[in-house]
């Protein structure tokens, strides 16, 4: 194991690990009234609906499939019958599906954030920062799926980075594991690990207000201003005037 080993595979995911739960803590305790995504549905909302389910349902099954093959050993899944074959085909292209939605979703939504006024200048650096980090965690893992999986060898990470990283979650670190993988998953690796360390300080952070009510809450719904009778008149500035109960309507 070498020092740059030893860095970027042990030091360096704990250190994210750190920042993460406590800038998450810090920033709930401190900054309760800018956790939200700052929605921006009220400036522009016919790209938002295309690009944002697009985006968080492909986000979804990617992460599903993080969790499938990276947390899940290979024994468990043979022992329900899912063997190498079955797990590379299910893998390959159904990760690659995953990953196309997101792109897509992602491409709209920075489209709209730069060629939309209004959605533009609501935009903040931490946002720009998120987009860029997001984007190239993606991109490398992408490509990482595309050459090795599609159209190489079939790059077998279950044997390398998943077991790295269930070591990492034993306190029983071994970088060794990653020193011979190919360096665009080590780049997605490293990418995701930046996402992480960011996460907290963005609007990222909505995630954890209510991740499993996303799929099944309703639409927000903005409505014009209008009387209680749902008369169109205009409103007038000022007070309305009120008559006391039992007084003869004025002619």
């Amino acid at each position: 194991m070498t020092p740059t080993d030893a860095l970027l595979w042990v030091a360096l995911p704990y250190a994210v690990a750190a920042v993460f739960v406590v800038g998450h803590v810090w920033r709930y305790r401190y900054d309760q009234f800018g956790w939200t995504t700052r929605s921006s549905q009220v400036y522009e909302n016919r790209l938002l609906r295309w690009g944002s389910p697009m985006f968080h349902l492909g986000i979804l099954l990617v992460i599903a499939g993080h969790v499938v093959g990276l947390l899940v050993p290979r024994t468990w899944l043979e022992a329900v019958g899912i063997d190498e074959h079955a797990y590379h085909l299910g893998a390959t292209w159904m990760g690659t599906a995953a990953a196309v939605l997101t792109i897509a979703g992602l491409v709209i939504l920075v489209y709209r954030r730069r060629m939309v006024g209004p959605v533009f200048l609501a935009t903040t650096r931490s946002d720009k920062l998120m987009y860029v980090v997001l984007a190239a965690t993606l991109g490398f893992g992408t490509a990482a799926t595309v050459l090795y999986q599609v159209f190489g060898a079939a790059y077998d990470y279950r044997g390398s980075i998943s077991p790295w990283i269930r070591s990492l979650l034993t306190f029983q670190p071994r970088p060794e594991l990653m020193s011979g993988v190919p360096l665009m998953f080590q780049l997605h690796v490293l990418s995701a690990l930046v996402l992480f360390a960011i996460w907290p300080f963005t609007r990222l952070v909505h995630v954890f207000s209510a991740p499993v009510g996303y799929l099944f809450r309703p639409y927000v719904v903005y409505r014009s201003r209008v009387n209680a009778t749902g008369s169109s008149r205009a409103v007038r500035p000022g007070w309305e005037r009120v008559e006391r109960p039992g007084a003869r309507p004025r002619l």
